[in-house]
């Protein structure tokens, strides 16, 4: 397993194909571009029975030779993204060492260096890239440092994951330890032996368990609780560390809200209250005006004053109909 950091500097988990399944790959193609060899020296002879000039045979050789040992491995990781006819049957592509696919300039760097460097021409048949591969940290050979790519491994055999159960004896004790420290990798080894526990010998499960007990009873700073089977003990830290991770995401994706933000939500909304008759100086309305548009109590009030002081006169009844109350005054 290899961290890799994207452009958008995301870390990325990728598997780094090893010599052997990069040999495997390699030896498929070597067989390819043999027998396209093959193919074209017999096309040469039977132009050589016929009479091919010897120096045209051997410009076409030259070109036959560029084209099969640089130029099929170029062009199919072009084509494919760094897939090549060996590399697809053994389940692994090229890419950029920031995770990316790669494009011509790269599939064209690692095809020169493999030819003049790595294999061919001062390789000594592949042992330069052998060599310079088990030195790497992720299996690069010359072609993959100069172009900036590694090779990884697309299929992952399936593996039988566990169950990460939390023993009801252990919650209480499972919560005061800080498991947070604890490394992935670490993580990642106990999550397989609790899956192969029961495809292992006893013997063999006890010692193994013992081992990554005690790896991780150092990482906590607290022994192993007494009369505690170890694939207990381990299943308590990987389900106690999981708890923890989940909350964690829970509250990074589930921020509380600004105060100032929450009150401003909690403030009630402005409802408009139609003015009533008994609130003095009210007068009706139609129905078609727009309550928005109503004058302030106080305006009514000062224009009725002058009115107030004037002798009061009686007006004689009419029988006009009588005006439709407005919808938007409560009934008195």
């Amino acid at each position: 397993m290899s961290d890799l950091v994207s452009g958008e500097a995301v870390l990325l988990e990728v598997r780094v194909a090893k010599l052997a399944s990069r040999g495997l790959a390699i030896a498929l193609d070597v067989l390819i571009q043999a027998a396209a060899l093959l193919f074209l020296a017999m096309i040469l002879s039977a132009a050589g029975l016929v009479g091919f000039d010897n120096a045209l045979q051997g410009t076409v050789t030259l070109v036959g030779l560029v084209a099969v040992l640089v130029g099929y491995p170029v062009t199919a990781e072009t084509l494919t993204r760094g897939k090549t006819v060996g590399k697809a049957a053994a389940g692994l592509r090229v890419v950029r060492v920031d995770g990316g696919p790669i494009r011509f300039r790269h599939a064209l760097v690692r095809g020169l260096a493999g030819f003049f460097v790595d294999f061919w021409g001062v390789g000594l048949l592949g042992a330069v890239a052998v060599i310079v591969s088990l030195s790497s940290r992720n299996s690069q050979r010359v072609g993959d440092m100069l172009a900036g790519t590694l090779v990884i491994r697309e299929r992952i055999p399936e593996q039988n994951v566990a169950p990460v159960y939390m023993p009801p004896p252990l919650a209480n004790w499972a919560s005061t330890q800080n498991v947070t420290g604890l490394p992935n990798d670490l993580a990642l080894a106990i999550r397989q032996y609790l899956g192969r526990l029961h495809e292992l010998a006893p013997e063999a499960a006890h010692n193994l368990g013992s081992r990554l007990a005690a790896e991780v009873s150092a990482y906590l700073g607290s022994p192993v609780p007494p009369n505690v089977p170890v694939y207990a003990y381990l299943s308590a830290i990987l389900a106690e560390r999981r708890t923890r991770e989940q909350a964690r995401h829970y509250q990074q994706n589930h921020r509380p809200q600004d105060p100032q933000q929450q009150q401003f939500q909690q403030q009630p909304r402005f409802q408009y209250e139609p003015a009533t008759d008994s609130q003095p100086g009210a007068s009706s309305q139609s129905a078609t005006d727009s309550p928005w548009q109503r004058q302030p109590a106080i305006d009514q009030q000062q224009q009725a004053q002058p009115a107030a002081d004037s002798p009061s006169q009686p007006q004689p009844a009419t029988d006009s109909p009588s005006v439709p109350d407005n919808p938007f005054t409560p009934p008195s």
